[in-house]
């Protein structure tokens, strides 16, 4: 039985590949992936990460769409209903499909909060340019218009202080928190852009907000590249800072001071690394997270998804490697130099310390800053969308009401994750939490189980056709095993492995962390509901067959 609603379909081929690149290209292009570039050993990281690339972002993401559009052609279109109907309706894959809604949901928790740093960055860097002609302001406590400070332990101080690092709760002790505010607005943009429909409110927005993403990318990266040796200090040149992203070994300043040279063995003999690259590429393509197989179940019938997926997926890495790798890693390593790469730290260290250190001694900084952060803010929007939709369809198929107040559900859901996020920010422990068990961990299991779903449930022969219809350019035979022979066993290799090695000291440091505890609980709690509601559905379609 069909969910009772009228279908919904993407004005165009160009404008589905927008959103779904669009939605795809975000904050883990341009910081996670450089992020994690850092600190999982420089070059040595990336051998895993084209690996994964070849073996498993390629062929799932075209998998995905498949999945996708068959599941919209039978009127699903949430990861709940398309597994639930391509699985024979069969309860359990039902309840995998319901499951797998968690992942979207929880990251978006998250992501809107992060979001809400890079477009408060914006307007920080966008006061000081005004200053200029007289009308300067300043968002942040304590600090002037712009983001010109003394020294990098200043701009931690100011990091640490404006997320509340410092104590729970600190964010709600002011009557009126900048960030707070600026969050508020990021996710009403987002539910807005969500309410207007996949048509009229994601795709338009995307075609707007892609070109604008490629232009800020292109000057920053501009800028970057004539900045020459900007220091006059050997070993801080644009060469330097591209070495210590693609030379699998690098230099290490031990505690002693002694200079060592990284060991490519020893990177890449820990399953840390495997697990980080492959769960980087699920996370950045939007694969096996419910986002992409959301999408694509709006594609028309008959439109392409052969050609559309790989361009999808490639355009996304053309963002992740090349502008992202350009923009965060070289300036950092040309203003800062190689041996401070190991104080670079995280994801969010680089991003919001690292480099507005070097844009305030860049010169134009303030500009370019603004144009970053920008252009953060602008991909992160198009990304949030595309994993609050994923949940918005879910409740759609399952409680056929009308999409605003679906929307005012999901809303409500979401900011119930984003207010505990907020409140448990010392350390930002809840928000590490969350990254960790729901951005690194959940996809390996979530794409074992849809490439079994794909391969035994619904056979490679059903997703070569599905692949073949609409073709513009027919996808090569050897896609189909390269995904069962080659891409499940990978998966389940590098899950195990990592596992056996790692499962027991991150289960030990949960213990030992009262907030992580928290987190595990708010996330079982939302996964039993994600089950009951799926479950209830699951029956309620079971009892309407029946009848017919």
């Amino acid at each position: 039985m069909k969910p009772s609603r009228q279908q919904e379909h993407w004005g165009s081929r160009v404008g589905v590949v927008i959103a779904v690149a669009g939605g795809a290209v975000g904050l883990g292009n341009f910081l996670r992936f450089p992020g994690q570039v850092v600190s999982y050993g420089g070059g040595a990281f990336m051998i895993p990460y084209l690996l994964s690339f070849l073996f498993i972002a390629i062929p799932l993401a075209s998998s995905e769409w498949a999945l996708g559009r068959r599941g919209g052609r039978l009127g699903y279109h949430s990861p709940f209903g398309i597994y639930y109907a391509v699985g024979n309706k069969s309860r359990f894959w039902g309840l995998c499909g319901g499951l797998s809604g968690l992942t979207p949901l929880v990251i978006s928790m998250y992501y809107i909060i992060v979001e809400a740093w890079c477009l408060l960055y914006a307007l920080q860097y966008l006061g000081g340019l005004l200053d200029h002609c007289g009308l300067g302001f300043s968002l942040l406590n304590e600090v002037k218009p712009g983001l010109l400070l003394d020294s990098s332990s200043e701009y931690g101080s100011l990091f640490e202080s404006f997320t509340g690092m410092n104590a729970d709760g600190s964010l709600f002790k002011n009557a009126v928190s900048p960030l707070a505010v600026v969050t508020l607005v990021c996710a009403a943009a987002n539910f807005y852009l969500i309410y207007r429909g996949v048509s009229k409110g994601i795709e338009r927005f995307s075609k707007i907000v892609a070109p604008l993403v490629l232009i800020c990318s292109f000057v920053v990266i501009a800028r970057i590249l004539t900045l020459g040796n900007p220091t006059g200090t050997p070993g801080q040149s644009l060469i330097d800072g591209l070495g210590f992203m693609w030379n699998p070994t690098r230099e290490i300043v031990l505690e002693s001071g002694e200079i060592v040279r990284s060991s490519v063995f020893d990177s890449l003999s820990n399953p840390e690394v495997w697990l980080a690259a492959t769960a980087q590429l699920f996370f950045t393509v939007s694969i096996c997270l419910g986002a992409t197989c959301s999408y694509a179940s709006y594609v028309k019938p008959n439109e392409d998804v052969a050609l559309s997926s790989v361009t999808a997926t490639v355009a996304n890495e053309f963002c992740e490697v090349v502008l992202g790798g350009l923009m965060a890693i070289p300036p950092a390593v040309m203003f800062l130099g190689i041996q401070a790469a190991d104080k670079f730290g995280s994801t969010f260290s680089l991003g919001f310390i690292v480099l507005p250190n070097v844009f305030g001694q860049m010169p134009a900084g303030q500009f370019f800053g603004f144009l970053f952060f920008t252009l953060l803010f602008c991909a992160a929007i198009t990304s949030s969308m595309s994993i609050i939709q994923p949940t918005l369809a879910l409740f759609q198929d399952a409680l056929r009401i009308s999409r605003t107040v679906c929307v005012l559900l999901v809303s409500l859901v979401v900011l119930s994750g984003t207010a505990f996020v907020c409140w448990f920010t010392k350390d930002l422990a809840a928000l590490d939490a969350f990254d960790f068990w729901l951005a690194n961990f959940a996809p390996f299991l979530g794409g074992v189980f849809q490439t079994i779903l794909i391969v035994r449930v619904w056979k490679l022969s059903n997703l070569q056709k599905e692949w073949d219809s609409g073709a513009i350019v027919k996808l090569p035979r050897f896609f189909g095993p390269i995904i069962k022979y080659v891409s499940l066993p990978y998966l389940a290799a590098i899950f195990a492995f990592w596992c056996y090695k790692n499962l027991k000291g991150r289960v030990l440091d949960v213990a030992e962390n009262d907030v992580a505890q928290y987190s595990l609980i708010f996330i079982a709690a939302l996964a039993v509901g994600l089950l009951a509601l799926s479950w209830i559905v699951i029956e309620r379609w079971k009892k309407e067959e029946r009848l017919k």
